[in-house]
């Protein structure tokens, strides 16, 4: 099993969403039960690029051969989310309020519920907004995706107090543990069968689908 990087393609088209696993029942008298059960996760429902040049037709050719094979997963971050909205289209930098060059990666200071995370290591002021992602990382193979909740700033010590969705499985993931990465935050995903690099003139648009998994 192989984790693979994600090919640097102009996608014009991404529709990555969480995926809450969740029963209904109508019962009578107008009454809706419903259950959360098994474990939510994300899914890539359509991702197709733009035409391609040969150079990117060969990138997805060689990633889609390699991510097609039994068991190999790739690290998928949304190129549409690819860090907090103040930050626009440069990867982030900057001095962490501690010290030291920051380039996305922080700290996972204190997990006070499955639902907030605080969060050490950031530059004085670091802006999140509501709808942005974080990832929580304990190692290559195990990492969880969680979008912020409520927009929140870093303090002057460069702390920061986050509501997540989805919750974290705080059986896996501790502050002993793990970090925080909000420079293209992303999980592990198997790409679906089905997907489709066309080498015609008129039609060179790479499109797929993908599921996360967990190990």
């Amino acid at each position: 099993m192989a984790v693979l990087a994600f090919p640097d393609l102009p996608f014009v088209e991404f529709d990555m969403r969480q995926v809450n696993t969740r029963f209904g029942n109508t019962m009578l008298d107008r009454a809706t039960e419903t259950a959360d059960f098994g474990t939510p996760y994300w899914r890539l429902y359509s991702a197709r690029t733009g035409w391609l040049t040969d150079a990117q037709i060969d990138e997805a050719d060689a990633f889609f051969t390699q991510a097609s094979k039994g068991g190999n997963v790739f690290a998928c971050h949304d190129p549409f989310r690819p860090r907090p909205r103040a930050y626009g289209s440069s990867p982030l930098s900057g001095t962490k309020a501690g010290g030291g060059a920051f380039d996305g990666s922080a700290e996972l200071d204190t997990v006070t519920s499955s639902t907030e995370i605080v969060v050490s290591g950031l530059p004085a002021g670091f802006a999140l907004n509501r709808g942005c992602l974080v990832e929580v990382n304990k190692s290559s193979t195990v990492r969880s995706l969680h979008r912020v909740m409520a927009d929140a700033t870093a303090n002057g010590s460069g702390v920061v107090t986050l509501t997540i969705d989805f919750p974290l499985d705080t059986g896996v993931f501790t502050a002993a543990n793990s970090t925080i990465q909000f420079e293209k935050p992303s999980c592990l995903m198997m790409v679906d069968p089905g997907w489709s690099v066309p080498k015609a003139w008129s039609a060179r648009v790479a499109s797929f689908s993908a599921t996360e998994v967990f190990f």
